[in-house]
Order: structure tokens, then sequence, then C-alpha cells
């Protein structure tokens, strides 16, 4: 599912079934933007004062929610922690050593692309600025 996001083209790439995101901390307002610019609804961790909830107490706000998580924290990429088939979906952003804020922007663009043609909903995502990675559940 690799597919690269063309920087100028976001206004013309409509979701098909836009997503309900919950954004952890660690992504900056530029990501919410990009998202919320593709037409997907995007709330904050931040907004919702959980920026010092454990990752327990934010995963089951985003269960009750039906909101996929959109973070940079590497734990939620454990399926045995986090089960992705019981949330709205789970994209963990992994950016390469030293990474750049052109990196997170990229990486966000993947995973734009990659909902223009999959559904995250009950998947894990470990999502890099140029290809999506999907959990497959044995």
């Amino acid at each position: 599912m690799a597919r690269k996001w063309p920087e100028s083209g976001i206004s013309k790439w409509p979701p098909i079934n836009p997503v309900k995101f919950k954004l952890d901390e660690n992504i900056g307002s530029r990501g919410h933007d990009l998202l919320r610019k593709a037409g997907h609804e995007v709330s904050t961790v931040r907004d919702q004062k959980l920026t010092s909830a454990g990752d327990k107490k934010l995963i089951e706000v985003c269960r009750k929610e039906k909101r996929g998580l959109v973070t940079l924290d590497m734990e939620f990429g454990n399926p045995l922690l986090f089960d992705p088939s019981k949330y709205s979906g789970i994209a963990v952003i992994k950016l390469p050593p030293k990474p750049s804020h052109q990196n997170l922007l990229d990486a966000v663009g993947s995973l734009i692309a990659g909902l223009a043609s999959d559904d995250l909903s009950g998947k894990l995502w470990i999502v890099q600025p140029d290809r999506i990675r999907e959990y497959q559940q044995d």
C-alpha cells in the first residue's frame, strides 16, 4: 500500500470515508490541519485535557468515541498490548532517526493517501514518510 501523497493535491483528495481521529499530543498542529483539510474529523489529546493520561486511558477514550488514534508513541504499535481489532484503528507514525518536521508531514501525507484506498478500522498501521505497513494477525 505504498502511495506517495502529493503535497499540492491534498484539497483534491476528499476522503471516500472520512475517519474520526484522536491525535496524540506528539502530533503537531500542522498534522492536525492536514488531516482536517483532507476531510477527516480531528480531535486532539490536548483539546480534551488528556495530555497526562496514560496509554490505556487514552486508547479507551478513543474506543468509546469510536476514533482512530494517530500517534508517534511506538508502544501503541504492540498488538499484544493494544489489540487493533478492539479499536477504530491505530496509526503509529514511525519517523527516521533525527527526523525533520518535513518527515512528520510526509508521514501524515502517507496516512492520508492510505485512507483514500483502505479502511483503518480495527487495524494497526505503521506509517512512515514513504509507506504504510499493516499488522497482519496470524
